[in-house]
């Protein structure tokens, strides 16, 4: 993919705030320290782009990052962290149904899970969440790096019984560190968008 242009256009916490061009989205939803903006930073070849905190459960806003200016990524605020107060956990809730609900411009929503380990009961409600309302998922198990390529196998099956996922839903195997899924993540990205019937400039590549 050829990045010509990538900005944080803004950070979002109501309906007002998202932008209003009509243009795309891909959402990318996980808990927190899953490595959403490692996996943003790794597509776009950018070591600091996306918006990272240093303290898990910390950000409670919805990103949205512009690139070429054709479609978006939207970053959704983590999930899981133990410590976050009830009464945070029940912003996060509302911020993210408030998205979910009624996004014309949303295509598909990339849930990301660490691939070392069985995903969580949050996990589970995401994925399920992402469902009830309609929108394709696409998992992305992140940190392949950390496991090897024999044992891929096992551990995607394991991804899939634990979120009883769908047979049509991926799972996509990625590392932001070695590049592993990068083009592979790539073209799903492009073929969601074409199932909405938008055009992405893109050259398809073998992963």
């Amino acid at each position: 993919m050829k990045i010509r242009t990538a900005e944080i256009t803004m950070s979002a916490v109501n309906r007002s705030q998202y932008p209003g061009e009509g243009i795309p989205e891909i959402a990318l939803a996980g808990r927190s320290n899953v490595g959403k903006s490692s996996v943003i930073n790794g597509l776009l070849s950018r070591k600091n782009f996306a918006r990272t905190s240093s303290t898990p459960g910390k950000t409670r806003t919805i990103n949205f990052y512009l690139i070429n200016e054709e479609f978006y990524f939207v970053d959704l605020p983590g999930y899981g962290y133990a410590k976050v107060a009830k009464t945070e956990k029940e912003k996060w809730g509302a911020i993210m149904e408030m998205y979910l609900s009624d996004r014309r411009e949303l295509c598909a929503i990339f849930l990301l899970v660490d691939c070392r380990h069985e995903p969580t009961a949050d996990d589970k409600m995401m994925y399920e969440w992402i469902k009830h309302f309609g929108y394709n998922c696409v998992v992305v198990a992140t940190k392949a790096d950390k496991i090897s390529r024999g044992q891929y196998q096992k551990h995607t099956s394991i991804i899939r019984k634990k979120l009883e996922m769908a047979k049509e839903d991926k799972i996509i195997l990625t590392s932001s560190s070695s590049n592993v899924g990068m083009k592979a993540l790539w073209d799903e990205i492009v073929d969601q968008y074409a199932q909405h019937g938008y055009t992405v400039t893109y050259e398809k590549t073998v992963d």
